[in-house]
Protein backbone atom coordinates (compact mmCIF):
# COMPACT_ATOMS: atom_id res chain seq x y z
CA UNK A 1 0.00 0.00 0.00
CA UNK A 2 1.43 3.41 -1.03
CA UNK A 3 0.69 5.81 1.76
CA UNK A 4 0.71 9.34 0.60
CA UNK A 5 -0.11 13.36 1.73
CA UNK A 6 -1.20 15.88 -0.72
CA UNK A 7 -0.65 19.20 0.22
CA UNK A 8 -2.34 21.95 -2.13
CA UNK A 9 -3.97 25.21 -0.97
CA UNK A 10 -7.45 24.84 -3.56
CA UNK A 11 -9.62 22.98 -1.54
CA UNK A 12 -11.88 21.74 -4.66
CA UNK A 13 -8.28 20.64 -6.61
CA UNK A 14 -7.29 18.67 -3.08
CA UNK A 15 -10.46 17.29 -3.07
CA UNK A 16 -9.90 15.96 -6.73
CA UNK A 17 -7.08 14.69 -5.94
CA UNK A 18 -7.61 12.88 -2.83
CA UNK A 19 -10.39 11.10 -4.72
CA UNK A 20 -8.55 9.56 -7.49
CA UNK A 21 -5.67 8.41 -5.20
CA UNK A 22 -8.36 6.85 -2.69
CA UNK A 23 -10.03 5.00 -6.08
CA UNK A 24 -6.77 2.97 -6.71
CA UNK A 25 -6.25 -0.34 -5.06
CA UNK A 26 -2.81 0.15 -3.54
CA UNK A 27 -2.94 3.90 -2.70
CA UNK A 28 -4.01 5.34 0.46
CA UNK A 29 -4.35 8.91 1.46
CA UNK A 30 -3.32 9.54 5.39
CA UNK A 31 -2.87 13.16 5.31
CA UNK A 32 -4.59 16.03 3.16
CA UNK A 33 -2.99 19.58 4.04
CA UNK A 34 -3.73 23.33 2.86
CA UNK A 35 0.10 24.81 3.03
CA UNK A 36 3.89 23.80 3.48
CA UNK A 37 4.08 24.15 7.24
CA UNK A 38 1.27 21.54 7.69
CA UNK A 39 2.89 19.08 4.81
CA UNK A 40 5.97 19.13 6.65
CA UNK A 41 4.11 18.30 10.16
CA UNK A 42 2.64 15.07 8.20
CA UNK A 43 5.28 14.03 6.36
CA UNK A 44 7.31 13.86 9.83
CA UNK A 45 4.07 12.59 11.81
CA UNK A 46 2.87 9.79 9.04
CA UNK A 47 5.78 8.87 7.19
CA UNK A 48 4.55 8.83 3.55
CA UNK A 49 5.50 7.10 1.04
CA UNK A 50 4.82 9.85 -1.67
CA UNK A 51 3.82 13.53 -1.37
CA UNK A 52 1.80 15.00 -3.59
CA UNK A 53 3.10 18.95 -3.12
CA UNK A 54 1.42 21.93 -5.00
CA UNK A 55 3.98 24.38 -5.01
CA UNK A 56 2.95 27.63 -4.81
CA UNK A 57 0.46 27.97 -1.58
CA UNK A 58 0.77 30.31 1.26
CA UNK A 59 3.25 30.70 4.21
CA UNK A 60 5.73 28.29 3.07
CA UNK A 61 5.38 26.99 -0.17
CA UNK A 62 6.18 23.50 -1.65
CA UNK A 63 9.89 24.31 -2.58
CA UNK A 64 10.77 25.42 0.85
CA UNK A 65 8.37 22.23 2.45
CA UNK A 66 10.36 19.58 0.18
CA UNK A 67 13.60 21.17 1.25
CA UNK A 68 12.64 20.62 5.12
CA UNK A 69 11.51 17.14 4.06
CA UNK A 70 14.89 16.28 2.72
CA UNK A 71 16.67 17.49 5.20
CA UNK A 72 15.19 16.04 8.16
CA UNK A 73 16.18 12.46 6.27
CA UNK A 74 12.43 11.46 5.27
CA UNK A 75 12.55 8.99 2.87
CA UNK A 76 9.23 10.00 1.39
CA UNK A 77 9.37 10.71 -2.61
CA UNK A 78 8.04 14.25 -3.50
CA UNK A 79 6.35 15.14 -6.45
CA UNK A 80 5.78 19.02 -7.07
CA UNK A 81 2.54 19.91 -8.80
CA UNK A 82 2.61 22.43 -11.12
CA UNK A 83 -0.05 24.28 -13.67
CA UNK A 84 2.98 24.56 -16.31
CA UNK A 85 5.47 22.16 -17.15
CA UNK A 86 7.96 24.92 -17.90
CA UNK A 87 7.30 26.57 -14.35
CA UNK A 88 10.79 27.85 -13.66
CA UNK A 89 9.79 26.91 -9.91
CA UNK A 90 9.94 23.11 -10.53
CA UNK A 91 13.69 23.49 -11.71
CA UNK A 92 13.67 24.44 -7.53
CA UNK A 93 11.99 22.33 -6.78
CA UNK A 94 14.57 19.46 -7.76
CA UNK A 95 17.30 21.17 -6.57
CA UNK A 96 15.48 21.28 -3.26
CA UNK A 97 15.34 17.25 -3.21
CA UNK A 98 12.09 16.40 -5.42
CA UNK A 99 11.41 13.68 -7.25
CA UNK A 100 9.97 15.12 -10.22
CA UNK A 101 7.10 16.93 -11.10
CA UNK A 102 3.34 16.87 -12.52
CA UNK A 103 1.53 19.20 -14.26
CA UNK A 104 -2.51 19.67 -12.61
CA UNK A 105 -4.44 18.76 -15.19
CA UNK A 106 -2.84 15.55 -16.13
CA UNK A 107 -4.57 12.61 -17.10
CA UNK A 108 -5.66 10.10 -13.75
CA UNK A 109 -3.57 7.49 -15.33
CA UNK A 110 -0.74 9.52 -15.80
CA UNK A 111 -1.24 10.51 -11.96
CA UNK A 112 -1.63 6.97 -10.93
CA UNK A 113 1.30 5.96 -13.08
CA UNK A 114 3.81 8.90 -11.57
CA UNK A 115 2.78 8.20 -7.64
CA UNK A 116 3.76 4.34 -8.44
CA UNK A 117 7.03 5.25 -10.25
CA UNK A 118 8.10 7.44 -7.10
CA UNK A 119 7.17 4.97 -4.83
CA UNK A 120 9.69 2.78 -6.81
CA UNK A 121 12.19 5.40 -6.58
CA UNK A 122 11.64 6.45 -9.91
CA UNK A 123 12.28 9.94 -11.06
CA UNK A 124 8.90 11.22 -13.03
CA UNK A 125 10.30 13.23 -15.42
CA UNK A 126 9.87 12.24 -19.69
CA UNK A 127 13.05 11.99 -21.68
CA UNK A 128 12.49 15.72 -23.38
CA UNK A 129 11.78 16.83 -19.56
CA UNK A 130 15.13 15.19 -18.01
CA UNK A 131 16.95 17.51 -21.11
CA UNK A 132 15.03 20.12 -20.01
CA UNK A 133 15.85 19.99 -16.43
CA UNK A 134 19.26 19.24 -16.62
CA UNK A 135 20.11 22.25 -19.16
CA UNK A 136 18.61 24.29 -16.07
CA UNK A 137 19.96 22.60 -13.47
CA UNK A 138 23.62 22.89 -14.71
CA UNK A 139 23.47 26.41 -14.81
CA UNK A 140 22.82 26.61 -10.57
CA UNK A 141 24.67 25.35 -8.02
CA UNK A 142 24.07 21.63 -7.16
CA UNK A 143 23.27 19.88 -4.13
CA UNK A 144 25.28 16.50 -4.42
CA UNK A 145 28.54 15.36 -4.04
CA UNK A 146 31.28 17.76 -4.73
CA UNK A 147 32.67 17.35 -8.35
CA UNK A 148 36.38 16.78 -6.91
CA UNK A 149 34.94 14.50 -4.07
CA UNK A 150 34.47 11.81 -6.60
CA UNK A 151 37.32 9.54 -7.29
CA UNK A 152 38.52 8.44 -11.00
CA UNK A 153 36.75 4.41 -11.86
CA UNK A 154 34.70 4.41 -8.68
CA UNK A 155 32.08 3.30 -10.91
CA UNK A 156 31.63 -0.02 -13.03
CA UNK A 157 31.38 -0.36 -16.70
CA UNK A 158 27.71 -1.85 -16.25
CA UNK A 159 26.81 1.43 -13.62
CA UNK A 160 28.32 3.45 -16.00
CA UNK A 161 25.97 2.26 -18.21
CA UNK A 162 23.22 2.31 -16.18
CA UNK A 163 24.14 6.48 -15.56
CA UNK A 164 23.74 6.97 -19.01
CA UNK A 165 20.76 5.69 -19.49
CA UNK A 166 18.63 7.07 -16.81
CA UNK A 167 20.38 10.58 -17.77
CA UNK A 168 18.45 9.59 -21.14
CA UNK A 169 15.46 9.78 -18.75
CA UNK A 170 14.88 5.84 -19.39
CA UNK A 171 12.43 4.06 -16.32
CA UNK A 172 14.60 1.08 -14.61
CA UNK A 173 12.11 -1.25 -16.81
CA UNK A 174 13.01 0.25 -20.17
CA UNK A 175 16.83 0.58 -18.65
CA UNK A 176 16.65 -3.59 -18.24
CA UNK A 177 14.82 -4.00 -21.65
CA UNK A 178 17.33 -2.43 -23.06
CA UNK A 179 20.69 -4.23 -21.74
CA UNK A 180 18.97 -6.87 -20.60
CA UNK A 181 18.73 -7.08 -16.96
CA UNK A 182 15.70 -7.39 -14.38
CA UNK A 183 14.06 -4.33 -13.09
CA UNK A 184 15.34 -5.23 -9.36
CA UNK A 185 19.02 -5.69 -10.78
CA UNK A 186 18.87 -2.81 -12.52
CA UNK A 187 17.24 -0.98 -9.29
CA UNK A 188 20.09 -2.70 -7.41
CA UNK A 189 22.33 -1.02 -9.70
CA UNK A 190 21.18 2.48 -9.30
CA UNK A 191 21.15 1.94 -5.52
CA UNK A 192 24.71 1.41 -5.58
CA UNK A 193 25.48 4.18 -7.75
CA UNK A 194 23.68 7.28 -5.31
CA UNK A 195 25.54 5.54 -2.36
CA UNK A 196 28.93 5.49 -4.56
CA UNK A 197 28.21 8.98 -5.56
CA UNK A 198 26.53 10.45 -2.82
CA UNK A 199 23.44 11.56 -4.43
CA UNK A 200 19.93 11.15 -3.81
CA UNK A 201 18.12 10.14 -6.65
CA UNK A 202 17.73 9.65 -10.41
CA UNK A 203 17.88 13.68 -10.55
CA UNK A 204 21.23 14.20 -9.69
CA UNK A 205 21.99 11.20 -11.15
CA UNK A 206 21.36 12.63 -14.68
CA UNK A 207 22.67 16.43 -13.75
CA UNK A 208 26.34 14.29 -12.40
CA UNK A 209 26.40 12.89 -15.66
CA UNK A 210 26.28 15.57 -17.97
CA UNK A 211 28.56 17.35 -15.81
CA UNK A 212 31.16 14.98 -15.55
CA UNK A 213 30.69 14.33 -19.76
CA UNK A 214 29.32 10.63 -18.97
CA UNK A 215 25.89 11.38 -20.33
CA UNK A 216 24.97 9.99 -24.10
CA UNK A 217 25.54 13.15 -26.82
CA UNK A 218 22.61 14.08 -27.63
CA UNK A 219 20.27 12.14 -30.56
Amino acid sequence: MIRLVVADDQDLVRAGIVATVEAQPDMRVIAEVRDGDQAVRAVTEGSPDVVLMDIRMPGIDGIEATRRIVERGSSARVLLLTTFDADEHVYGALRAGASGFLVKDAPVDELVTAIRAAARGDAVLSPSVTARVVGHLLERPFRGAPEDAIPAGLLTPREIEVVQLVADGLSNVEIGRLIHLSEATVKTHIGRILVKLGLRDRVQVAVWAHRRGVANPPG
